[in-house]
C-alpha cells in the first residue's frame, strides 16, 4: 500500500504514455455521499447500472459507462462518496480510489448538494481537486425548481469560475453541464505521445482476463522478455507499449494489464491497472482479446469486446494455450461457434488458436491484426456501394409499417475513422433493427470488413 501511495504520488511513471489531460476521454463524477452522483451517472450513461438510495455510502465500488452528446463520445465513471481522514475500511478504499480516478479522469465532475449547503468536507475536496490541475465542473445537485437557483451562489467560496444547477433525477440543467463537458474534452484522435514519435504507427492492444497469457505473447513476438511473465494473475499492472517491427510489420504493441469482475477488483493499484487498460481499449487501433483455452469465453471477456465494438475498434480473438487443451475432430471449428454464438449478432472477426509458450501461431495472429487494421481503411467507393447493394435493397425491400412503403434510395459510406454507412430513404424511423442487420450482412458479404464493427445510419431523403 505504501509503494502505491508513493506511485500516485510521483504520477504518471512512463515516458511512454498517454497523457491524461490530452489523451484521455474519461468523465469521473466524485463527491462526498449522497449527493446525487449515481444518479447522474445513469442520466448520462442512459443506464441503471449504480444502485441509488437516500444512504450514503451505497456505491462502493465503481461503474464505467458511455455516454455521448453531440457527436462526442465518452467513457463515465461513478465513484463511490469521498470521506476525507476516515478509518473505516471502505471508505478508505473508496478514498484512495476517487484519487485515482481523478488522476486518469480528462475532466471531473465535482458535486454539492443544495439541500446542505457548503460542508468542510465539500471545502477539503475543492482544495484537492484544485491542485489536481484538471478541469472540473462544479455542480450543485437537486436544484428542482426555480427558487433553489439562488442558493447555489454560496458555493462560489469553493473558489470556482462557474456553478451548474442542475437536478440529476429530472435531468433539468445536465444540457448545459453536457456543453461545457464536451469542450473540455481532448480530440478524439487517438494519437500517442512518446519520445520515438510512434503516434502513426498502428496500434494493437492485447486484452483480457489475468494470466491469460497476454506478456507471454508478447515477449515471444519480440523475442526477448520484454514484459515481466509470472504464474501470478495481476503481475501486469500498467499498459506496457513496445514497437514490433520485423517481417515488413511495423506497429506498437500494448500489453495490458488483466482485467476481472469489478467485485473482484479488491487492490486499489489493479483498479488503477483496470482504468489503464479501459484507456488502451479507446486508444488503440485493433483489440486483441486473448482468451485461456481451458478457461473459455466469460462473461468480463464479453464485456471487453462489446467494448471495443462499441469504439468501433478492429477486434479478433486468440486462444491461448491451445497446445494444452484436449483436441479432437473438428475442435478448434467447434471452439469457434461456441465462441461466436456467444458474442451474436457480431461475429465478423477472426479467432486464432496460439501457444504463446510454443510459439505456435503467433506470427499468423500479428499477419491477422494488421489485416483488420487494412480493413478498417477500406473505402468503398460510392458509385460500386449503389451498384452491388441497391439491387438487393430492391428484391428484399424493408418491411412496411402502418401501410406506409419505405424505399431506400441512395447509399454512402461516411468520412469517418471509424466504418459508416449512411442509408438515405422516405422513412428512416420505421426500420427495424432486424433489417439494420440483414443490411450489415449484406455489406459484410460483398466487401471485406472482417474484423471491422460496422455502423448503419438512417438519414431521411
Amino acid at each position: 500500500m505504501f509503494w502505491a501511495l508513493e506511485y500516485f504520488s510521483r504520477g504518471l511513471p512512463n515516458k511512454k504514455r498517454y497523457l491524461c489531460d490530452q489523451m484521455s476521454r474519461i468523465v469521473a463524477i466524485v463527491g462526498r455521499p449522497n449527493v446525487g452522483k449515481s444518479t447522474l451517472f445513469n442520466r448520462l450513461t442512459g443506464e441503471r447500472k449504480a444502485i441509488v438510495d437516500d444512504f450514503s455510502g451505497v456505491t462502493r465500488d465503481r461503474h464505467y459507462g458511455d455516454s455521448e452528446w453531440n457527436g462526442q463520445s465518452f467513457t463515465v465513471i461513478d465513484t463511490g462518496g469521498y470521506v476525507k481522514d476516515s478509518k473505516d475500511i471502505f471508505e478508505s478504499a473508496i478514498r484512495e480510489q476517487v484519487q485515482i480516478a481523478v488522476e486518469e479522469a480528462a475532466v471531473v465532475i465535482f458535486m454539492a448538494d443544495v439541500q446542505t449547503d457548503v460542508t468542510d468536507l465539500d471545502t477539503q475536496f475543492a482544495n484537492i481537486l484544485r491542485k489536481s490541475n484538471k478541469p472540473v465542473l462544479m455542480v450543485v445537485n437537486k436544484v428542482d425548481n426555480y427558487d433553489q437557483i439562488s442558493e447555489t451562489a454560496v458555493f462560489y467560496r469553493l473558489g470556482f469560475q462557474e456553478i451548474f444547477a442542475i437536478s440529476s433525477a429530472t435531468g433539468s440543467g445536465t444540457g448545459e453541464l453536457l456543453d461545457k463537458l464536451v469542450e473540455l474534452l481532448p480530440p478524439d484522435d487517438g494519437k500517442e505521445f512518446d519520445d520515438e514519435n510512434l503516434g502513426e504507427l498502428p496500434k494493437i492492444a492485447i486484452v483480457g482476463r489475468p494470466n491469460v497469457g497476454k506478456s507471454s505473447f508478447v515477449n515471444a513476438l519480440v523475442g526477448y522478455n520484454r514484459n515481466i511473465v509470472t504464474d501470478i494473475a495481476g503481475t501486469t499492472r500498467d499498459s506496457i507499449h513496445t514497437r514490433y517491427n520485423a517481417f515488413g510489420k511495423d506497429l506498437v504493441l500494448i500489453d495490458t494489464a488483466g482485467i476481472r469482475k469489478k467485485s473482484k477488483v479488491e487492490e486499489n493499484i489493479e483498479f488503477y491497472s483496470v482504468m489503464r487498460s479501459l484507456r488502451a481499449i479507446e486508444n488503440c487501433d485493433v483489440c486483441i482479446l486473448m482468451l485461456d483455452a481451458q478457461q473459455g469465453i466469460e462473461s468480463q471477456d464479453m464485456n471487453l469486446l462489446f467494448l471495443a465494438h462499441r469504439h468501433g475498434k478492429g477486434i479478433m480473438i486468440l486462444v491461448n494455450k491451445w497446445d494444452l487443451y484436449d483436441k479432437g475432430t473438428n475442435t478448434a471449428k467447434e471452439y469457434e461457434e461456441h465462441i461466436k454464438k456467444r458474442t451474436a449478432p457480431f461475429v465478423d472477426y477472426p479467432v486464432i488458436f496460439i501457444s504463446a509458450l510454443n510459439k505456435q501461431r503467433i506470427f499468423q495472429a500479428m499477419e491477422t491484426a494488421v489485416k483488420v487494421h487494412e480493413n478498417m481503411s477500406n473505402r468503398v467507393k460510392t458509385s460500386k456501394l449503389n451498384e452491388l447493394l441497391l439491387p438487393i435493397v430492391k428484391n428484399t425491400p424493408p418491411p412496411g409499417v402502418k401501410g406506409k412503403t419505405i424505399s431506400i434510395k441512395y447509399i454512402q459510406q461516411l468520412p469517418s475513422k471509424s466504418v459508416c454507412f449512411a442509408f438515405f430513404c422516405n422513412l428512416p424511423q420505421y426500420i427495424s433493427e432486424s433489417y439494420k442487420r440483414f443490411l450489415e450482412n449484406q455489406l459484410r458479404q460483398n466487401f471485406d470488413f472482417n474484423g471491422v464493427p460496422i455502423k448503419i445510419f438512417f438519414r431521411k431523403k
